[in-house]
């Protein structure tokens, strides 16, 4: 069911707009539409250009809130002046905690550099503080290609004046520091460069070898990290002791942030030296009543309750109210759009269809029995509308389960109160024997096309759509065509007289006539456009396939539902391969293994595939006929909550 929306308007003075958001607002659901757009027409009214001043302070609460890493803390209740302080308050030390967490970040990039570094020069075991004060001998610390170290070796090391001394490799390069005269060091630097020598220069600063300024650098890494660590700590503590302000103020925040968003919507119009604000949006009828009776109480806010909805510029939102039985299979609805706010709202005819079909298809009481238990166990756990819907279908599966005497696939342990829908067989005429359990689909199905042309029908009378209503395929003309054909259908295979000539001409004729004739019948009726288009010919040819199409469509979709004693059928046929594999027949004793293991595989295989081709059936067979589920979801600017006591 759809709720019944009510439009409505509030009037007030702009200096008390934050308090009607805050006293009456915040204690009922309603969805706020463009107040500039619904007065575009109006010259006397502007739009709000403040911008949110605490969109920024919020942000900063929600990052602190988050670095709590606590859930759902104990709350306290702040106000404005409170809330902005508390956040204001620890931005400041967190910008402070920034600062010397960055300082900290940096010294350790430093460092972890200068080891990087050190590391390949480690194993040269001299004072490098003397090395680096030599006068008449250059040194070169870096790094050379192995392939060009190895021309190096064999080609021109010994014409050079140079020693070098190799300390670090891998299947890359090798690492060392080479030696020269002062007087040669022009040349030899020339040819190293030339061999792809990468020079690296080492920094003043270290005493004793490099292995000891390892050392020493590992101490200051390891130091700077306990700081980082410790900062971090302190900052820990520092917001888990006040996690309960941090969210309190988060959540006024929150609530400052919400109302002032409201202003975006609302209009402002000046009289004298007064301005007022004007606010419109939707809510459901028993909140509106409830709001209007509040509201004329107060002398400084004027409300006004739209009746009609025809002279709105944005449609009435959908909000689904349906009973919690049924509740779940809103899902289904929302998957495939929700319906318009004038439109039948097809949940509690999906729940009863879809649970009834399933069960047909999966009649079993063993296996619905865990269908019903599992899904409701998930449910009760996960909160799953899924789970839930499983769980009502497995109560159907139980029921048609009995009707066809399987428990667990065995068809020995209780007598069908219905059928079993292997064996069972039917004689009609003209058919010969059928399977009972596809003539039962097949008679099903019919009815429920019927009735969603009734649906369809309903929707077309409330849209005020008459060539809907009266002369489509699915509306009046189009029930009494199928409807027709059913009731013939249904005498000749019972064995009863048919209806007389001219009464078949009435009942199929006439309607097709009539669904061929829809579009000049609706401008006859509604007096709008030409009755006969120019092109006739053209006209009669198109009426004529659109009439081939149409009844084509009306038997295959009437066969679409022979899928329902099929599944039946076959899931009989499946669990008595698992007893053949099994070695259950004929009375022998089974392998309980194979019998769980099997139950387990076409539980939840079948399950599966059935649950689909039940969800086809109603989107391709049902909705198509009646539901178009073009309707926008009701949201509430904000959820409803208790009103802060003052």
């Amino acid at each position: 069911m759809i709720a019944k929306m009510k439009f409505i308007n509030m009037v007030g003075p702009k200096e008390d707009l934050d308090m009607v958001v805050e006293k009456y607002l915040g204690k009922y659901e309603i969805q706020l539409e463009n107040t500039m757009v619904a007065l575009k027409e109006l010259a006397n009214v502007t739009p709000c250009v403040e911008s949110n001043p605490y969109k920024e302070l919020l942000a900063k609460a929600e990052e602190l809130a988050a670095m709590t890493k606590r859930e759902d803390p104990l709350k306290k209740t702040f106000d404005r002046k409170q809330a902005v302080s508390i956040i204001e308050s620890f931005e400041g030390k967190r910008e402070t905690y920034r600062q010397e967490k960055e300082a900290l970040e940096a010294k350790k990039q430093e460092i972890g550099q200068a080891l990087q570094d050190v590391v390949p020069y480690r194993n040269i075991n001299h004072d490098i503080r003397e090395i680096l004060d030599f006068h008449y001998v250059k040194f070169r610390f870096g790094k050379i290609p192995v392939e060009f170290y190895e021309k190096l070796e064999k080609y021109v090391y010994e014409e050079l004046s140079t020693i070098f001394y190799k300390c670090q490799s891998d299947k890359e390069y090798i690492w060392g520091v080479y030696f020269v005269p002062v007087s040669e060091a022009e040349k030899v630097d020339a040819v190293y460069a030339s061999l792809h020598f990468e020079r690296f220069r080492m920094p003043k600063g270290y005493e004793g070898t490099l292995e000891e300024a390892y050392e020493t650098l590992i101490r200051r890494l390891k130091k700077t990290e306990s700081a980082l660590l410790a900062l971090e700590a302190k900052m820990g503590e520092e917001l888990a002791s006040n996690v309960e302000d941090i969210y309190a103020a988060k959540d006024e925040l929150e609530t400052l942030c919400d109302n002032f968003e409201v202003r975006k919507l609302a209009a402002y119009t000046h009289t004298n030296d007064k301005t007022f604000f004007i606010l419109c949006g939707w809510m459901t009828k028993e909140d509106a009543e409830k709001f209007e009776r509040e509201v004329n109480d107060d002398p400084h806010v004027y409300c006004t309750i739209e009746e009609g909805h025809e002279s709105r510029i944005a449609k009435p939102p959908t909000k689904l109210k349906n009973p919690k039985l049924f509740k779940p299979f809103e899902m289904f609805i929302r998957m495939y759009g929700l319906p318009d706010y004038n439109e039948f709202d097809p949940t509690i005819f999906v729940a009863v269809t879809y649970s009834f079909i399933f069960g047909a298809m999966f009649g079993d009481v063993g296996q619905g029995f865990l269908l019903f238990i599992g899904g409701l166990l998930l449910y009760r756990l996960k909160k799953m509308d899924l789970a839930a819907i499983v769980s009502r279908c497995g109560i159907f599966s139980i029921f048609f389960g009995f009707m066809f005497g399987s428990v667990f696939g065995f068809e020995d342990v209780i007598e069908p109160v219905w059928l079993r829908p292997v064996t069972a067989m039917s004689t009609l005429p003209f058919v010969g024997k059928l399977n009972t359990v596809f003539v039962v689909a097949i008679t099903l199905g019919m009815g429920l096309v019927l009735l969603t042309m009734i649906f369809h029908i309903i929707n077309g009378f409330k849209a005020k759509d008459m060539e809907a209503a009266l002369f489509d395929t699915n509306g009046i003309a189009g029930f009494v065509f199928y409807a027709a054909a059913v009731a013939v259908i249904l005498l000749f295979m019972t064995g009863h007289t048919l209806p007389a000539g001219i009464v078949l001409v009435v009942m199929f004729v006439i309607p097709l006539l009539i669904m061929a004739l829809k579009e000049p019948l609706t401008a006859l009726i509604t007096k709008e456009g030409e009755v006969m288009p120019k092109s006739k010919v053209m006209f009669f040819v198109q009426a004529f396939f659109e009439l081939f199409e149409v009844l084509l469509s009306y038997f295959s979709n009437t066969l679409s539902f022979v899928r329902i004693g099929a599944f039946a059928v076959s899931h009989a046929a499946m669990m008595e391969v698992v007893l053949m594999l099994a070695g259950a027949e004929n009375g022998a004793s089974p392998n309980w293994v194979v019998i769980v293991l099997g139950n387990l595989f076409v539980c939840g295989m079948e399950g599966l595939i059935v649950g689909i081709q039940v969800l086809r059936l109603q989107y391709y067979e049902f909705f198509s006929r009646f539901y178009k589920g073009g309707g926008r979801e009701f949201k509430p600017y904000r959820k409803v909550r208790a009103v802060k006591n003052e």
